[in-house]
């Protein structure tokens, strides 16, 4: 893999760090662990979260960058992972009595005493999922999985030589 990223262009190299930064931004910001006068939180952030949103981000910039100059019909299930590992990162890093959809899913004291001890779980499924997908990404860019087409140059005698292999 490591060979797939050597080969890469400048501008994925770009949209890699620019995507990882504004990853690490659009989660830091809201989920406080960047403090701003606009979000505040009720519970310190954890030992873990700065470290882990790093990695995540720096994850989801890469998977970001493959698909730079990827050709038009690539599709792949990593587009779900990518985007469940950014998400399972932000509930992963945010504060548990701040999060609207646990606070209305478990109360304050679920978000506490069930939701809390989950988060670095979450975290690493997040990271898991990122990395499943990158792989994903990059192994497509080595493997291609178009069948060779057929030669234009075999002759009829070739096709029948074909078929009587498979009748033999």
């Amino acid at each position: 893999m490591t060979g797939v990223l050597r080969s890469w262009s400048r501008r994925r190299w770009l949209v890699a760090l620019g995507s990882a930064t504004a990853f690490f931004l659009l989660v830091a910001i809201p989920t406080a662990l960047i403090e701003t006068p606009v979000f505040g939180r009720e519970i310190p952030p954890t030992w873990w979260a700065a470290p882990s949103l790093a990695v995540s981000s720096v994850l989801g910039g890469l998977l970001l960058a493959t698909y730079v100059d990827s050709g038009p019909g690539e599709r792949s299930g990593s587009n779900r992972r990518g985007w469940a590992g950014g998400a399972l990162t932000y509930f992963a890093v945010g504060c548990p009595v701040c999060n609207k959809i646990v606070l209305l899913a478990l109360g304050s004291a679920g978000a506490i005493t069930w939701f809390e001890p989950v988060q670095p779980v979450l975290q690493l499924v997040a990271i898991g999922l990122l990395v499943w997908a990158l792989i994903s990404r990059l192994r497509g860019e080595v493997y291609c999985p178009a069948p060779p087409a057929a030669s234009p140059m075999m002759t009829n005698a070739d096709h029948s030589t074909v078929g009587d292999a498979h009748h033999g």
